[in-house]
């Protein structure tokens, strides 16, 4: 761990919060992952040796307590972690509004991508009567990464990697880089399909009914405009 010989409170904070990836460990914790394999979705380029160090040292440091269940354990955060919600949220904020669209390709993950929508999808906005099936075709992704179908039925959300099988409401084509702009708010649905980087396909209510369903990312409002 980082020790910058200060009393300063500002650093003695950023020694345990400005470690590699343990802001982005903490923010895993505060959108509702509670075990390892769980965590994990949201650090796919992240090692699991490295995120147990993380936890171990959150967990030492009362930011997080881990619980044994009856199989695997659960991490819930302390008084203490909950306390950096708006700290995160701040810094995830301000990088939307001020760093906004200039992702690198190195920056790009379909599998974050992916699994950021399926949290923060607006599950009672789908309709409650039928399944809904959306078959996301990420067409520049690596190979393995190029198809998932997000599953919504009786209020649950599941996220596949595997074709489940079942008739599908919506088909979205886009590369990754669109796509993600779309839902970080660097850009819109109707910019990206006029310029053929985007497709849907589904009934044309479904299609209308699309971005009401998933939404934005929580950051998108903090976009800068010109």
């Amino acid at each position: 761990m980082t020790n910058y010989g200060q009393f300063c409170t500002v650093a003695r904070g950023s020694e345990i919060l400005g470690e590699r990836w343990t802001p982005l460990v903490v923010r895993e914790l505060l959108c509702g992952s509670t075990h390892f394999n769980e965590i994990r979705r949201g650090l796919p380029r992240m090692s699991g040796t490295l995120l147990a160090q993380r936890l171990k040292k959150l967990e030492e440091m009362g930011v997080l307590r881990r619980i044994q269940g009856d199989s695997n354990p659960e991490y819930q955060l302390t008084p203490a972690g909950e306390e950096l919600r708006p700290i995160i949220l701040a810094i995830g904020h301000w990088g939307a509004k001020w760093i906004g669209s200039r992702l690198q390709a190195n920056q790009l993950d379909a599998g974050f991508l992916m699994w950021d929508i399926r949290r923060f999808a607006q599950c009672d906005k789908f309709p409650p009567e039928r399944r809904v099936v959306i078959h996301f075709f990420l067409n520049d992704a690596r190979q393995r990464e190029r198809h998932w179908w997000l599953v919504v039925s009786n209020g649950e959300i599941d996220l596949c990697r595997e074709d489940p099988g079942h008739e599908l409401t919506l088909v979205v084509e886009a590369s990754v880089l669109s796509l993600t702009e779309i839902w970080t708010g660097d850009s819109d649905p109707d910019r990206e399909q006029e310029a053929r980087r985007l497709i849907v396909r589904g009934s044309e209510r479904d299609c209308r009914e699309l971005w009401r369903w998933l939404g934005r990312s929580v950051f998108a409002t903090s976009r800068a405009r010109d």
